[in-house]
């Protein structure tokens, strides 16, 4: 049963898409304050879990609790932002303009855009086109539109990906410091090294969340001490409780 520590709680959670059920009666909580990574190869689920936390994926059945209400509630439209993959915002225009338009929408505050800009590492780039930056860069521009108005909960899909070592390295800090403000974070990814940059852990294969533990607990319990080798121990039980995946029946 969720309670009032928590960000968000699923119960009994089914998705189908056509005639494959991505999910089977998916049970989680997710704390608040946190910075909890949800971690698992692709196709695994973690999007569409996060589109049923933010209230835009059809479910066949269960319930999604966010911040007290239900997902996708009106009530929730300010107090929840979600970074897609695909980077939301316009090609033509600059980082600045996008930003202060995005903050108008949203009815965010007018110091905003100056904040989000210098949060995110974007100030030297700010009278700069969307079109004219690179891949990281415009990432970066993605997670600031999402940071306005300072939203409870961030629902990040995968914003890490693709980037080289040093950009990783810095937006991960850009979570740290919003988790410790207060936020909660949901970070998705497929890179298994970022679990240890987590609080929490929400480990997925095959439409089940095979562990829900923490970094240190992760590598303990599997007797590992490399996050990749952790986490094929776990496929490799997994399997064993599990021998015929979802996709093969």
């Amino acid at each position: 049963m969720m309670n009032k520590s928590d960000a968000v709680g699923i119960a009994g959670l089914r998705v189908k898409r056509g005639a494959t059920e991505v999910f089977d009666g998916v049970d989680l909580r997710i704390p608040r304050g946190q910075l909890t990574g949800l971690l698992g190869p692709s196709g695994c689920g973690k999007t569409t879990l996060m589109r049923s936390i933010v209230g835009v994926q059809k479910i066949s059945a269960g319930t999604v609790t966010v911040l007290g209400a239900p997902a996708g509630s009106r009530g929730l439209r300010h107090r929840v932002a979600y970074d897609t993959q695909a980077a939301s915002v316009y090609g033509d225009l600059t980082i600045e303009q996008n930003l202060r338009y995005f903050a108008r929408v949203i009815g965010a505050p007018r110091g905003d855009v100056a904040r989000v800009i210098a949060q995110t590492g974007l100030s030297g780039q700010a009278k700069q086109t969307i079109d004219s930056l690179s891949g990281g860069q415009e990432n970066r521009v993605s997670l600031a539109v999402a940071m306005l108005g300072e939203p409870e909960l961030l629902v990040l899909d995968e914003p890490t990906v693709g980037l080289d070592p040093l950009l990783r390295s810095e937006l991960w800090a850009v979570f740290r410091g919003l988790a410790a403000a207060g936020a909660t974070l949901i970070v998705s990814s497929h890179v298994m090294d970022e679990a240890l940059r987590c609080d929490r852990l929400l480990l997925m294969r095959d439409g089940r969340v095979i562990a829900d533990t923490t970094p240190a607990r992760f590598l303990a319990d599997t007797g590992q001490d490399d996050p990749d080798a952790a986490f094929l121990e776990l496929v490799r039980r997994d399997q064993e409780q599990h021998p015929r995946s979802r996709r093969e029946r």
